[in-house]
């Protein structure tokens, strides 16, 4: 997919992105703690099942489960040999759960790590980056991302191998600044510059509390604008998991707001569930 062709689907209206991934491994039966990409490989039906799920609830574009699956988080679980062959692996199962009905995006995320040198964060994006290209991925996206620094490496590395569309997504908290202190429209303005294909916010809270930063995201860059909220605030329970009450009803109702605010690439992050995806599409006239 090339950046005019993805700029080309931008134009023909807004794009649905997919839901939640982990939350629905662990309401699957995926246990906390586990190497999730492991886990998917050995229950390959999961994630095929929840993926064509959002393929029919009319997701555009679909995230291979390769969230985690660079050498930093692999080899806590002994993987990192494994890279390569994980990250074709996962992508395939999306390809397969797509059908040629959407596109698939090669999914990179934060290393959470602030003591690591550039160089090595750099090299680590690099390698997945390349993995994911091999695998035959659409585009790519970066998101869940904590601070500037960190997603700036992750942009550049992509674009020293090829230039696939990419979407950079941050995680706010409620003031419009990254976890890393960093401000969010000013960053998404700069990964706008350097040639980010798309910004925003994924995760963060509910749709109500990403307004305000879609709306000065909006104004401040002239690329699409992306949210991907959570589906409200969590409830944790006893045993520690999070508890998502917002209802998909509730869910797309809220998304009407942030759509009003400047937002054209839209989707849904923890606790959304193919069922809120539908109720999205069906809100935007699908």
């Amino acid at each position: 997919m090339t950046t005019e062709e993805f700029r080309a689907m931008t134009r023909e209206g807004t794009i649905l992105l997919d839901g939640a991934t982990g939350s629905n491994l662990m309401a699957a039966g995926m246990p906390r703690g586990v190497c999730a990409e492991r886990w998917i490989l050995e229950h390959p039906n999961v994630i095929l099942a929840l993926q064509r799920d959002y393929g029919r609830a009319g997701c555009q574009i679909l995230y291979a489960p390769t969230f985690t699956a660079n050498a930093h988080y692999l080899s806590m679980h002994g993987e990192a040999e494994q890279l390569r062959a994980i990250n074709r692996q996962l992508v395939a199962l999306s390809r397969q759960a797509a059908g040629g009905r959407a596109k698939v995006a090669g999914d990179m995320t934060t290393l959470g790590r602030r003591d690591l040198p550039d160089t090595q964060i750099f090299s680590i994006y690099v390698e997945q980056a390349q993995a994911l290209l091999d695998a035959g991925v659409d585009l790519f996206v970066v998101e869940t991302m904590l601070g500037s620094t960190e997603t700036v490496l992750a942009l550049e590395a992509i674009h020293s191998i090829c230039r696939l569309p990419v979407i950079c997504t941050l995680t706010v908290e409620a003031d419009g600044r990254t976890y890393y202190g960093d401000d969010g429209v000013e960053t998404c303005a700069m990964l706008a510059q350097m040639g980010a294909a798309a910004v925003g916010v994924n995760c963060s809270c509910g749709p109500v509390g990403v307004v305000s930063i879609v709306q000065n995201i909006a104004n401040a860059v002239n690329v699409p604008v992306v949210a991907k909220p959570n589906a409200g605030m969590p409830e944790i329970l006893a045993d520690g998991v999070a508890h998502y009450a917002m209802t998909p009803a509730e869910f797309a109702a809220q998304m009407q707001d942030v759509l009003q605010a400047g937002a054209t690439i839209v989707g849904g992050c923890c606790g959304t569930t193919p069922a809120h995806l539908q109720a999205l599409s069906e809100r935007l006239g699908r």
